[in-house]
């Protein structure tokens, strides 16, 4: 098979599913509140209760705000299980299915974040869907479609967008896992062993 036969739409939807699907989301499973809210190190951002934030600057809609500050400190602030989720659902995903895929409008200002791990998921994984077949339906000629004034770089194809946003995924997500590990081996151990 050559370049020309080559079924891009689907390559490139099936590199972010089989993540998903194969690696990601079973890692996922079972996320408790503690692991979400956990912060493994003092000041980490987070998303808190609306009015408990110490950061420079508290954004969101609902009962719970996410940390943010401008500029961005340096170095970056350490963040927790559910900012980096915070992050992916509405930066990486929602404002992106807005955008390009007639989903309702999103922003860090205005979204409502998930006060619980299981909402956060239910709330990843409704975008992801979102996601997913906003590029299906692209097909082969939308994905050489320039990405228009939403990106920083408008005249880029679709398909460097969507290459983009799995590198997003595969990255935050990632960082999610890791953190899990961390919590879990952080945790006393229970065999009488001391530290």
């Amino acid at each position: 098979m050559d370049a020309d036969e080559l079924d891009w739409n689907r390559t490139l939807r099936e590199q972010c599913e089989f993540h998903w699907n194969h690696q990601l989301r079973a890692r996922l499973d079972g996320l408790t509140d503690d692991e979400y809210f956990w912060s493994p190190v003092p000041d980490a951002w987070s998303v808190r209760p609306r009015g408990s934030s110490t950061a420079p600057v508290q954004v969101g809609a609902g009962d719970f705000t996410v940390d943010y500050a401008f500029p961005e400190p340096v170095p970056a602030a350490f963040t927790t299980i559910a900012w980096r989720l915070g992050h992916v659902i509405v930066g990486v995903l929602a404002a992106r299915n807005a955008a390009h895929f007639g989903a309702p409008a999103a922003s860090y200002e205005t979204w409502e974040y998930a006060g619980s791990a299981a909402t956060a998921l239910d709330q990843l994984e409704a975008q992801l869907d979102v996601w997913l077949a906003g590029v299906r339906g692209l097909g082969e000629a939308g994905l050489r479609v320039p990405v228009g004034a939403e990106e920083p770089f408008p005249e880029a194809p679709m398909a460097d967008l969507v290459l983009h946003i799995h590198r997003e995924l595969i990255h935050h997500l990632s960082e999610v896992c890791l953190l899990r590990d961390l919590y879990l081996h952080m945790k006393p151990a229970t065999s009488g062993a001391t530290r």
